[in-house]
């Protein structure tokens, strides 16, 4: 009487294990299991902030100055500057004209770096985002990024992936 008692409580842990199993894609979440339930979204790892780029157009600034503008009086401004500094910490005539100089090659490779980022052109870069939208940015530097390259949008500012 024991062993078929056993042996019937044996045959029903085999068949209901044998109904809680469940095979890939038919249990557990219906037939869309382990292909990610998101109503017909196949991609769930989406970039919000992705696309490629559709097109790229250069953008005149329009604005011109004379070559050496920048760096003549981002001279002038540094070489004051360098004085004025020196003779308010005690420094000598010599210390004052060596900080002068000084400020002279800063203030003109600063000068010259203002005039040019004020008068070089820009970029309008039209990007597809990966939900559909289409994103246009305006920046000044491509750094790599050409038509038909996957990039992401940040802050403002087109960056390759």
């Amino acid at each position: 009487m024991k062993i078929q008692l056993i042996a019937a409580a044996a045959v029903a842990t085999v068949a209901l294990a044998g109904c809680a199993t469940t095979s890939p894609g038919y249990g557990g979440g219906g037939y869309n299991n382990g292909y990610g339930n998101s109503g017909g979204n196949y991609n769930t790892n989406r970039c919000a902030d992705c696309g490629i780029v559709t097109r790229i157009n250069q953008v005149a600034s329009g604005r011109t100055a004379p070559s050496a503008t920048g760096a003549i009086l981002g001279g002038i401004v540094g070489a004051v500057a360098g004085h004025e500094i020196s003779d308010h910490t005690g420094g000598s005539k010599g210390n004052q004209n060596i900080a002068a100089a000084a400020g002279a090659v800063g203030g003109a490779l600063a000068g010259n770096q203002i005039q040019k980022n004020v008068t070089s052109d820009t970029f309008d870069i039209t990007v597809r985002m990966d939900d559909g939208r289409t994103v246009v940015v305006n920046q000044r530097d491509l750094g790599g990024i050409r038509e038909n390259t996957y990039v992401r949008v940040v802050n403002g500012k087109v960056i390759l992936r």
